[in-house]
């Protein structure tokens, strides 16, 4: 027993009614004698939620240190019949709280009154009207035992729509991200709870965050919601060096690869990247990437893309592509649009490859892109994502037009198996459709952003299909390691070319002070190599946020 100077307890006017008594929890120890009292009210109020609303007290007696209440619980009610109308409360809404629903009228068990209450009150705070309360009026007993109700309005206020929205912490937001991105306006109808869960949609940008839950101000006239968001910097830097050793020369070769992304510097959500790669099979590709989100504050958005592909003295390749993209919400986009190909031999007509021509394309696409990520997550910011993307076109060849189709697809998922290890799944490939093919049309892979264990582009494909694996440890929220285990299956139509790949290998992930650190050393073959530690490759990254 623990240290209580006073004793309650409570009983019926029988066994049967003491023993529900007995099944009712009370305290029982108490310190003084108006905790007793304020749980002696509190039991009554638990007898009425039970049906028991004709119960009574008899008065409280008191024997030393404890009090005896005795009560008389009289009849139970089950069912309450509640009255209501339609201007009061839409049926739409009962149907979720009540099986048992006639025209003016709804049936509930009384255990669930104050749980129906609290719900149909909460649909109206959502609909604008956070002042007004719905109670229980003219309770009465019917001839068939039954309990009822008049549902009424403590009061009717004018429906609160949102007169104002004031940014904190990072006042630059942009607005049309408020508006289309969280789906925050002014004149929408008020409703805290909606507001609550769209603003933590805020979490799958990368360049602001939520910093605290919405505040509202309400005055006789006027609703102003202030929101609290705080600027991120999502400017980033990526580059590695890859090295590894030729096989013909046995010499060492790199390869080096630069990515820069320059997010929202303008407060507009915008994003420029801009990308140059070249490798040991001289080959420099260089891409210019914009990303315009809602133009004139419209849900539409635009993107547009320059790349430029030079294999060594063979052939040029220069894509340009142009996208308008509608976001579902922050997590699916949809995109349509056009993409333009332009590829020239390069080969003196001496030594001209016949499979290298020059020819132009036009491709029509739509594309789907699912991306989730991963809060407050430096080594690990995106959990799932999905990117796919199909086309169909026509290629120009000397006045001959072959109809095409292109399959891209790029989905990884992070399944978290506890704090310390999770694993990563990533699978992307490549389908180019056509009744004839050219070497300076076919895709390029392999390397660390594809099959590791391989040179950067080292491999060409008409189809193509790479799954890579990770098993990850984490340390701590700053270092992790991981194994690579990379497999690829590839066509090449162009010389009847099918082939397996595989590669093995380990990494590890590390914060610095400069930016996070990846290290990649990884062994590829086909299925017909054997194992050589010469055709190992290693790749060191690193990206830096600013």
């Amino acid at each position: 027993m623990l240290c209580q100077e006073l004793q309650l307890k409570i009983t019926g006017k029988d066994s049967l009614e003491t023993k529900t008594i007995d099944s009712i929890r009370y305290e029982k120890y108490h310190r003084d004698f108006e905790s007793i009292s304020n749980e002696l009210t509190a039991f009554r109020k638990k007898l009425n939620s039970l049906g028991y609303i004709e119960s009574k007290m008899l008065p409280l007696r008191k024997e030393d240190s404890i009090f005896n209440a005795k009560f008389s619980l009289n009849t139970k009610y089950n069912y309450l019949n509640i009255f209501f109308t339609d201007s009061l409360v839409s049926r739409k809404i009962l149907e979720k709280l009540s099986n048992n629903i006639s025209e003016g009228q709804f049936s509930i068990p009384i255990e669930d009154t104050e749980r129906v209450l609290t719900a149909i009150n909460l649909k109206l705070s959502e609909n604008g009207d956070p002042f007004s309360t719905l109670k229980l009026s003219d309770i009465t007993i019917n001839n068939k035992g039954e309990i009822d109700a008049t549902l009424i309005r403590s009061e009717k206020t004018q429906v609160r729509r949102i007169d104002k929205v004031i940014i904190k912490g990072y006042e630059k937001f942009p607005k049309s991200f408020l508006k289309h991105y969280l789906k925050i306006k002014e004149q929408q109808v008020f409703n805290l709870t909606q507001i609550k869960k769209q603003i933590t949609d805020l979490n799958e940008l990368n360049f602001a965050r939520q910093l605290k839950d919405p505040e509202v101000l309400f005055t006789k006239d006027s609703t102003t919601l202030y929101v609290f968001i705080e600027k991120v910097k999502s400017n980033n830097f990526d580059g590695f060096i890859g090295f590894g050793t030729n096989e013909e020369t046995n010499n060492i070769e790199f390869s080096g690869y630069l990515n820069l992304e320059l997010n929202n510097n303008l407060n507009y959500g915008e994003s420029f990247r801009l990308v140059y790669k070249s490798d040991e099979n001289d080959q420099k590709n260089f891409l210019v990437n914009l990303n315009l989100p809602y133009l004139f504050n419209s849900p539409i958005g635009t993107e547009l893309e320059l790349s430029l592909l030079k294999k060594d003295s063979s052939f040029s390749t220069v894509n340009q592509n142009a996208k308008l993209f509608y976001q579902i919400n922050p997590k699916n986009n949809v995109f349509v649009g056009i993409r333009s190909i332009k590829s020239n031999n390069l080969l003196d007509s001496l030594y001209s490859n016949p499979t290298i021509q020059d020819y132009t394309s036009t491709f029509y696409n739509v594309r789907y892109l699912y991306r989730k990520r991963q809060k407050d997550n430096m080594l690990f910011n995106t959990k799932t994502l999905l990117d796919v993307q199909v086309e169909t076109g026509t290629r120009t060849f000397e006045k001959q037009n072959i109809k095409q189709q292109q399959l891209v697809l790029d989905a990884y998922h992070i399944f978290n198996l506890n704090q310390k290890n999770n694993i990563y799944l990533r699978g992307t490939g490549f389908g180019l459709f056509s009744d004839t093919y050219f070497e300076n049309e076919l895709a390029r892979f392999g390397g660390i952003n594809s099959i590791r264990g391989f040179e950067e582009n080292s491999l060409s494909a008409t189809q193509f299909g790479v799954l890579n694996t990770e098993y990850r440890y984490v340390f701590n929220n700053s270092i992790y390691i991981h194994t690579i285990i990379d497999f690829a299956y590839l066509e090449n139509k162009l010389i009847a070319q099918k082939e397996k790949l595989y590669s093995f290998g380990f990494g590890f992930g590390l914060i610095t002070k400069a930016g996070l650190l990846k290290f990649n050393f990884a062994n590829g073959k086909n299925e017909n190599q054997t194992f050589k530690f010469s055709n190992s490759q290693v790749h060191l990254s690193l990206t830096a946020f600013f």
